[in-house]
């Protein structure tokens, strides 16, 4: 099984920018979709972003298009999310998680990790 650590979470000012980390266990996250979704206080779990394995190709929600940059490095085991433009509504627990099949990564990703809290306040 994957397991994926994320890192980078914390509180930030709106307009200001964070990265996360994911750290996966794993070469075979290398052969996986990689991504990220967030959960905020009373709101449903929702996509944010993944990116194929080559790192070629990426989607984002439409909510943090122009904001929000994820990637990877293969070599490392490693995907990112860069935050950028943060508002108050972007606070919420994030997750990075992997998986095989695109279709049933925006909606359910095989694996996930724990999560790290961003926290956009004044």
């Amino acid at each position: 099984q994957v397991q994926l650590v994320e890192s980078g979470g914390g509180l930030v000012q709106p307009g200001g920018s964070l990265r996360l980390s994911c750290a996966a266990s794993v070469r075979i996250f290398s052969n996986y979709y990689m991504g990220w979704f967030r959960q905020a206080p009373g709101r449903e779990r929702e996509f944010v972003a993944a990116i194929a394995a080559s790192g070629g190709i990426t989607d984002y929600a439409n909510s943090v298009k122009g904001r929000f940059t994820i990637s990877r490095d293969n070599a490392k085991n490693t995907a990112y999310l860069q935050l950028n433009s943060l508002k108050p509504e972007d606070t919420a627990v994030y997750y990075c998680t992997a998986g095989t099949s695109y279709a049933k990564f925006v909606i359910n990703p095989d694996y996930w990790g724990q999560g790290t809290q961003v926290t956009v306040s004044s």
